[in-house]
């Protein structure tokens, strides 16, 4: 049995290699092939391009008080105001979620001392911070800039996002398979004639791939006075779907 190991192979000066100097560098069993004929291994990309329908992002709120009860208090208000100003804006209860809860204290600064360097000592609590954020999925894109105009109104200084994706993304897959395979193939085709050979069948096929989303946008942390700025941009731009193959083949004379 001949093996011939090609991954990602870009040229087609690549070396017909004898059976015993492949299987030292093969990963794991070689596929049983016919005595005479070549194994050939070829990672392929297929790439789909779709314009998003869904993103995802988050809000919330971060108060700070003399006691933990204050803090947290302070905020639990002004974090109801959010989610119902987010219910106003059409979002489903399906597409709140809270991802962040937190209480932690708030210490004091050391004191620096004139020859620059800072006091030493225990730092003391001097308050209480308390941190409440929901991710949030915005089905209508179109309306994002009203939404987050919305939630900084109703008290909502954290807002962190978006990533943007597919509500169902299966066809845009499919579509990257097939484009990987038909590459996957037209190389070995190629390989096999380059060779003197020719494809007898496939082997095996393994997968791997995802999204590789643009960045299109940015929204601003702090609190802005919504009275002043007119609603943040939004470009969803465009999604790349990509799928990665890599198929073994077997050639024959």
């Amino acid at each position: 049995m001949k093996h011939l190991n090609l991954i990602a192979a870009s040229a087609l000066g690549a070396a017909m290699l004898p059976a015993a100097p492949a299987l030292a560098q093969q990963v794991g069993p070689v596929p049983a092939i016919e005595a005479g004929h070549t194994l050939l291994t070829v990672s392929a990309q297929g790439s789909s391009t779709r314009t998003p329908d869904l993103a995802s992002y988050s809000a919330g709120v971060t108060t700070q008080g003399a006691t933990a009860s204050e803090a947290l208090s302070a905020n639990s208000t002004r974090m109801t105001q959010v989610i119902a100003a987010l219910k106003r804006a059409g979002i489903a209860d399906r597409d709140v979620q809270t991802s962040n809860l937190s209480v932690n204290p708030v210490y004091s600064q050391p004191k620096r001392l004139p020859d620059g360097s800072y006091e030493d000592g225990p730092q003391r609590i001097v308050g209480y911070q308390a941190t409440n954020n929901v991710s949030v999925r915005q089905r209508k894109l179109g309306d994002m800039g009203k939404v987050i105009d919305a939630l900084v109104a109703a008290g909502a200084n954290q807002v962190n996002g978006p990533n943007f994706m597919l509500d169902k993304p299966e066809a845009a897959q499919d579509e990257a398979r097939i484009e990987a395979m038909k590459v996957a193939r037209a190389r070995a085709d190629l390989y096999a004639k380059a060779a003197g050979l020719r494809v007898a069948r496939i082997v095996s096929i393994g997968e791997s791939g995802g999204y590789a989303p643009q960045p299109v946008m940015y929204m601003r942390k702090e609190a802005m006075d919504v009275a002043a700025a007119p609603s943040p941009p939004v470009a969803a731009g465009e999604l790349e779907m990509n799928v990665n193959v890599t198929v073994q083949f077997e050639l024959a004379p």
